[in-house]
């Protein structure tokens, strides 16, 4: 039975892995002080702010060590991922910046949309910096197209789903879309997250894209993968 339901990841499978650690993550650092001497005791900043641990909100010195440090190790954890979708927000409104699909994502999705597919996001960015992420997509940030409406408000991360790199999330998720978690197809990047959906009962499958982490010749083996969408099955 064709899949019902297609579950995605972003970074190195549907968006370039340079986009995040070259331009978003250094935009949030480089937007972070003026944010913090604006808003440190403002109500709409608080919420980020008391996420963080007591030691990182001693100071607004710590707290940009904190963050700085969790940047700078790739952390994904909750607090830092809701703060750096705060602070993105900026860039994007400003036309700074646009967020680069490889080219045939777009079309790809719009193709499963039309056919009936449930389209969803799992990923350990923040469902607000997800949805901010599409809002405003191009290669130009002048003409940036909002296709959120593609995924009709299905959005997970490691808060309302769980880990990535555990089984019952994806089962989790399954549950959510309201079908059998092996009529769910899911790619990613990465490794651990193929096999965790497949401990789950998804169809899971890696997207090596150009740029993507290394993978070794006997996951590429074992497991189904493409390097682009237009070879994804039906």
């Amino acid at each position: 039975m064709p899949t019902q339901a297609i579950l995605l990841d972003i970074e190195g499978t549907i968006c370039p892995v340079s986009f995040v650690h070259q331009i978003l993550f250094p935009y949030a650092l480089q937007a972070l002080p003026a944010v913090l001497q604006s808003q440190w005791d403002s109500p709409a900043f608080l919420p980020y702010k008391s996420a963080f641990p007591e030691g990182a909100q001693a100071s607004p010195k710590a707290f940009s060590a904190h963050v700085a440090d969790l940047t700078a190790r790739d952390v994904k954890i909750a607090y830092l991922k809701n703060l750096q979708g705060y602070l993105w927000r900026t860039g994007y409104e400003s036309k700074e910046y646009a967020t680069p699909l490889f080219a045939d994502v777009v079309p790809w999705l719009e193709q499963q949309h039309a056919a009936g597919k449930k389209l969803a996001i799992f990923s350990s960015g923040s469902v607000e910096a997800q949805k901010l992420l599409f809002q405003y997509v191009g290669e130009d940030a002048t003409k940036a197209q909002d296709i959120n409406g593609l995924f009709e408000d299905r959005y997970f991360d490691t808060v309302n789903a769980g880990p990535k790199a555990e089984k019952e999330s994806y089962g989790k998720i399954a549950e959510a879309f309201g079908v059998e978690v092996g009529d769910v197809t899911f790619y990613s990047d990465n490794v651990k997250e193929i096999d965790a959906a497949e401990a789950a009962g998804m169809v899971a499958i890696l997207v090596n894209r150009p740029g993507n982490a290394p993978v070794s010749d006997e996951d590429m083996k074992r497991m189904k993968n493409i390097t682009s969408f237009d070879q994804a099955p039906a």
